[in-house]
């Protein structure tokens, strides 16, 4: 069962996201929060596994409880809602640890499978919205600077590879296809690159192939 946790400070909102989750058979609703202090103590209860997330809340916003959420390495994996699925903050909240987002006007099967995915362990970052996304705000010269490209020295060449391609969006299926190898070993690698970059999920791994140059900003 997945126990999933609600932060909206729209009332109708989280009701209908409620009723929703409770409607499919592998989920449950683990509880609800009205603001970023809210949602941190839902996720630091340690009974949620995946929190759906809006980033404009009251008190504290969704991007500021993101980062410290994960900060505190917590299981709870953060789906971030949003009601422009191209949001200035949307990027922000990946670097916080974030797994990905979603655009609100999402059809209910869409959210529903974005709880999955991100309950399995994986990113929620196949759109080529959030391809396009990353790369614009890393393109901005006045972005914070991101990691150094030698902080990819401990990665063996095949994890550098791994990481490029997950950075461009695929998935460990498409990279298994690309390599000739099979997915278990794919999921292997890309475990590895994890705990050797110290990324929080698969969402970080995206970012840092942008960060370090390891994967460049699409033009236009």
């Amino acid at each position: 069962m997945i126990r999933v946790g609600l932060a909206d400070d729209q009332p109708l909102l989280v009701a209908s996201f409620a009723t929703l989750v409770e409607s499919a058979p592998d989920m449950s609703v683990a509880g609800t929060a009205r603001n970023g202090h809210e949602a941190i103590e839902l996720a630091r209860r340690g009974d949620t596994d995946v929190l759906l997330m809006d980033i404009r809340m009251p008190d504290l916003d969704g991007l500021a409880a993101t980062r410290q959420i994960t900060a505190t390495g917590t299981a709870t994996r953060v789906l971030i809602l949003t009601t422009f699925e191209i949001d200035e903050y949307v990027f922000a909240a990946l670097r916080a640890g974030a797994s990905g987002f979603l655009g609100k006007s999402a059809e209910p099967r869409e959210l529903l499978h974005a709880i999955r995915v991100i309950h399995r362990g994986d990113a929620l970052l196949t759109p080529a919205a959030t391809r396009s996304l990353i790369a614009r705000y890393l393109s901005h010269p006045e972005r914070p600077a991101g990691p150094s490209a030698a902080r990819l020295a401990g990665l063996t060449d095949r994890e550098r590879e791994i990481l490029a391609l997950v950075g461009a969006g695929l998935s460990n299926d498409d990279i298994a296809a690309h390599l000739v190898v099979s997915p278990h070993t794919v999921k292997t690698h890309v475990n590895r690159t994890m705990t050797k970059l110290a990324a929080h999920d698969r969402a970080q791994l995206v970012v840092i192939a942008y960060e370090t140059g390891l994967v460049r900003p699409a033009a236009g």
